[in-house]
């Protein structure tokens, strides 16, 4: 007994002194939770003090596979004896195999790799802007939306519909204007001779779980074309079968001229792409746009594992049919809990459960229940768990979020 009370001691106190040194060594611009994760399988993370946690946030909608899976551990070991980093000075046969992959997948013809989604945005912001320039029109101003989030360069901030974002980063860059989202009429409004793009996220998921609306889709789509202006979709967080199919914008019926991905595409490693249709990609040309790590070797092998496993297992399938499963025992907890919670919205694992409160201390309560959740627009519950999740894994997602939302009211 006193063996296992010494290295409960060790353990807490390890524990204690990481999250210490990373207060003082870490710039302080995340709200971390007081745990220390080491490793994980699956579905599963386990922390410094062996806790285990059942992720339904998979690292902000990351890790598709979960942690550990075997097919993106051997790619990346693998690659990792073969090459390192080379540079895109040359050609690397993963990333070039990747590339062909995502265009035979989606309605790219070229793509560009980055390191994230934020990059991959600021690539399709620089590229519109180029695509028409070298065109001789002098078309440069980007529509977005209220309440949409594009990342933290100063283009994609620039370009977010949300000024907590951008207090105190001003002057931002100019040119971007801002629509109502799933109003089409406001599009039309802001559309004139110096418009380029419109910068759309599918489901506008920082900004509280909100899906687009089909119709609205589709006259975007036909507007811009109408107008002779680009669709740029931002599915940072959505692509890689998130939404039940390997792109939101399938659920649609439109193909944009250009689309951002990131976050799921590598594998759980860092990775972003931007997408494009042969007539933009003539935009860029040599010199003008660049990354030094994007489309590293290692990464590319992770990613190609990625796709090709989900893919292979339809996991596709799986995510429509237990993301469907996931929503309606989540409305189940909406109608046990009316004091928190107003709705539940979303597609597919992208999902978001609209609370009457601030979403912080019951994303804290399920953390002391052992489920990791994320928040989003201050007062959703956002659920993006890994594609490979079953039904058992939801139930007892459930009942950890009833738990953790009947602690949460004692807290009123």
């Amino acid at each position: 007994m006193g063996n296992y009370l010494n290295k409960e001691r060790a353990m807490a106190m390890e524990t204690f002194q990481i999250i210490q040194n990373g207060d003082d060594y870490l710039l302080p611009v995340y709200n971390r939770q007081k745990i220390v994760l080491m490793r994980g399988q699956g579905a599963h993370v386990y922390d410094s003090e062996r806790v285990v946690y059942l992720d339904f946030f998979s690292g902000i909608a990351v890790n598709a596979l979960g942690q550990a899976y075997p097919e993106v551990v051997n790619a990346i070991i693998e690659e990792a004896k073969k090459l390192g980093h080379v540079s895109n000075v040359y050609y690397n046969e993963p990333n070039v195999r990747l590339a062909k992959l995502l265009c035979d997948i989606s309605f790219a013809q070229k793509v560009f790799f980055c390191n994230s989604g934020t990059e991959a945005v600021e690539a399709a912001i620089k590229l519109a802007r180029k695509h028409f320039r070298r065109e001789g029109k002098d078309k440069f101003e980007i529509i977005s939306f209220y309440h949409s989030f594009h990342g933290r360069t100063y283009g994609s901030i620039s370009a977010t519909g949300q000024v907590k974002y951008q207090e105190g980063l001003e002057p931002l860059l100019p040119g971007i204007k801002f629509a109502t989202f799933n109003n089409i009429e406001s599009v039309k409004g802001l559309i004139n001779d110096k418009t380029a793009a419109v910068l759309i996220e599918p489901v506008q998921c920082e900004g509280g779980i909100q899906p687009a609306d089909p119709k609205f889709v589709k006259e975007l789509r036909e507007l811009t074309r109408e107008k002779g202006v680009l669709l740029i979709l931002d599915e940072v967080q959505t692509g890689i079968g998130r939404t039940g199919k390997m792109w939101a914008y399938e659920h649609y019926g439109i193909e944009p001229d250009m689309m951002a991905s990131a976050k799921a595409l590598g594998g759980g490693l860092p990775m972003g792409a931007l997408m494009v249709t042969n007539q933009v990609s003539h935009g860029f040309k040599p010199g003008d746009h660049a990354s030094t790590f994007g489309g590293n070797p290692i990464v590319s092998a992770a990613a190609i594992a990625n796709i090709e496993t989900i893919i292979g297992k339809d996991l596709l399938a799986v995510a429509a049919k237990n993301g469907t499963i996931l929503k309606q025992k989540l409305e189940g907890v909406v109608k046990e809990f009316p004091q928190l919670f107003n709705e539940v919205r979303g597609i597919g694992m992208v999902l978001g459960m609209e609370m009457s409160r601030k979403a912080a201390s019951m994303v804290s309560q399920c953390v002391k229940q052992g489920l990791l959740v994320g928040s989003a627009h201050e007062n959703v519950l956002r659920f993006t768990p890994p594609l490979i999740i079953n039904e058992a894994d939801i139930d007892q997602a459930i009942d950890k979020l009833r738990k953790a939302a009947a602690e949460e009211l004692k807290t009123a």
